[in-house]
This record gives structure tokens, sequence and C-alpha cells, in this order.
């Protein structure tokens, strides 16, 4: 259990699980299991989590008197804490570098709940969370630092510096709320299949401040149907011959890719030109290899409950291919119901690179019905 130290250092576990987010680049959809790991890692996957952990601890940086970071070896924790000059307290190693397990996280969070840390940030994705059920469960408060490539359960921050953010307003601010927020995950190999079956494993103790935390997934509802057709046969209406499309994953962008009668994933990004598919479930490499500066299109949707509109999912559309597209190259479309369901009003950008992030910042069309569009904010 933990208890306030007599000198006033705060206690802090730090977990980074450093195989999370790398299937999403190559258009994996996670990294569940050793064998997609190693596909991940042959198909030229790198580590994203320890760098958005580090982007965490940044916004930290100021306390580094007063906490001390209790990690595992290497890659789960401990080489950012001490990369980032914090006081650094080892507990343990898990597996030898990039093949962590779920065994090596839950027994993370296990020792750290033993040493009493005051709350645990962990960054990885939904898979990483339902590690953190069965290891804490709602004992000890933790927030997640988004990483992974599915990012269903609002135990996350909305991007790694309000995990940090967040971390602090609960160590060293006033006295804040601790909510019991749920974890889902889907089942990954259902998801390759284009089918999305999500599951409820549990909940987590999350310090509660709406600002920094994302909202969970939601579903449509029953009037969507005929808002869809309206907000696809816009978008069609606004295609150019010619040029290049990226069409990223979702139900409202598949419904679009039927309405044009082209092969697509529901789940993946796909190329078409003219009315005809010219590559599927394509990786962040593939893209690169046939973006067309100036003449190249991004088509994406709007995460419902979440406001998501890049980083999450799409991870293909990495920063390299926006820049090459150019921000103003984006075409976004959301059914009404969609964005009625967003906590706020805004939208949001968590690509891993802060600074195309704060350059999408700002105001920004979506399409949201036949011959109708409305304004939204893009913050980060």
């Amino acid at each position: 259990m933990s208890c306030e130290r007599s000198d006033g250092i705060k206690r802090l576990g730090l977990i980074v699980n450093p195989v999370a987010g790398m299937g999403g680049s190559v258009g994996l959809k996670g990294t569940d299991g050793k064998d997609i790991l190693q596909e991940a890692i042959a198909l030229g996957a790198s580590p994203r989590a320890p760098l958005r952990a580090a982007e965490a601890l940044e916004e930290l940086s100021l306390r580094k008197d007063g906490i001390e970071i209790f990690v595992f070896s290497g890659d789960m924790g401990a080489s950012e804490s001490a990369s980032a000059g914090f006081r650094t307290v080892l507990l343990g190693a898990g597996s030898e570098g990039r093949l962590t397990s779920a065994d090596d996280t839950v027994m993370a969070a296990r020792l750290m709940e033993e040493a009493g840390v005051e709350l645990i940030l962990f960054a990885g994705g939904d898979g990483t969370a339902r590690d953190m059920v069965m290891a804490v469960g709602t004992r000890v408060p933790v927030v997640g630092i988004p990483a992974g490539v599915k990012i269903h359960s609002p135990v996350f921050a909305r991007n790694p510096a309000g995990a940090g953010k967040l971390a602090d307003l609960f160590l060293f601010g006033s006295p804040m709320g601790l909510e019991e927020l749920e974890v889902m995950d889907i089942d990954e190999e259902a998801f390759r299949g284009g089918i999305v079956r999500t599951s409820l494993y549990g909940y987590l103790r999350v310090p509660f401040e709406r600002r920094h935390l994302q909202g969970g997934k939601s579903g449509g509802g029953k009037s969507e149907a005929v808002e869809l057709d309206g907000v696809v046969r816009e978008a069609a209406s606004r295609m150019t011959p010619g040029v290049l499309y990226l069409v990223g994953p979702g139900s409202t962008t598949a419904a679009l890719m039927r309405r044009l009668g082209c092969e697509h994933t529901l789940l993946g990004v796909d190329a078409i030109r003219d009315g005809r598919t010219t590559g599927k479930d394509l990786s962040e490499k593939e893209i690169l290899k046939i973006v067309e500066p100036g003449n190249t299109r991004l088509i994406v949707t709007v995460i419902g409950g979440q406001g998501f509109i890049l980083g999450r999912g799409n991870q293909q559309i990495s920063p390299e291919v926006v820049r090459l597209a150019g921000k103003e190259n984006i075409m976004i479309i959301s059914t009404p119901s969609k964005l009625r369901s967003l906590i706020g009003k805004s939208l949001f950008v968590d690509t891993g690179d802060t600074l195309l992030d704060m350059e999408l910042c700002g105001y920004i069309r979506v399409i949201t019905g036949l011959g109708e569009e409305t304004i939204f904010r893009v913050e980060r």
C-alpha cells in the first residue's frame, strides 16, 4: 500500500512496453503475440513506446528533485528515466531486448505496488492496459501513455504530454478524484480479418481530469445509416480525376469505398485513383513509395467518442506521409451523430511528431452530409 515518505519525495512507477505500437506503421494492426512481433521487426518496424514515455517524462522535468521513479531495466523504463535525469530505482529486469511479455509488465506493476508507488505511468496500448488490470486492478492509480496501435480504453491520456501533465497534477497539485474506467480490447486476429470484436476486461483507477484523458470509442446510432449515405455521396462528388487518394481505416471510409465500387480493407489504408484500387492495406513504407507530393489526398474519419483523426489505428499515415501530402490535402468525413458523441467540440491529433501536431492545430472542415460541412477545432 502506498504511504507518503517523510521527506516528501513522490514515488512514481514507470512501465514501458517496448513492443507496443510497432505493428502500426507496417500495417499489422497490433503486436499481440511473438509471431506478429517478429513479423513487425522483419518488416522494419521500430519501437515507439520508449520515445512516447520520454515525452511524458519531459512534462515532469521541473519535478526531478521531488520524484523517485521505480522501473524495470532497459527498454521497460530504466533507460527513459535515467536519460531524463530522474532518480531511478531498479526493481528488476524484464525479458531481454524487445521480446518483453505480458508477464514482465505484470511482474513490474506488482513490484511497484509492493514498493508503495503513488501512481504508475504505463506506455502501451489496450493489451498493456489488460496486463495492468491483471497486475494491480483498481488498487493503484494509473495513467496510460498512448503508444499502441489500438487504444479503445479511456484509461489513456490524450497524448504523451497529457499523461505527464496528469501525473504532475495528481502528485503535486490539489487533491483530485479517481475514477474507475473500463479497459477494452479487441481480438487482434479477428481485427486483421476486418472484424471488430471488442470485450471489456476490467477496470483501472485513473486520476480524472477530462481535458487530459481521451474518451472511450463509441459506436453509431440508429439514424447513422441515413447520415452516412449523405456523407459518402458528398465526399465522392469532391474527388478529382487523376489524384491519388489514400483512404484510412474505419466504417465511414469503408462506406465511401463501397459507394465508389473499390476494393478496400475495413481496418487498413488503401490507395485509389480514378475509381480503381491501386493498393490495399498499405504499410507506411509502401505508402511512401507511391505518395505524390501535390497530387495526393488523405481521406480519414473521426473516432467516435474520442475525436482522433490521426494517431489512432492509422499510424501508417505517418508524419512523413502527412508532410508529403500536405496538411491542406486532408479530407475528413464524419456523420453528425459521431461528432455529437464527442466530449467537447474538438478533434485531436497524436501523430508522434509534436511539431506536426502543432502545425495541424487550428480549424478544419469536416464533411457531414450531402452539400454539408462543419468546422471543428483541431487540438493535440
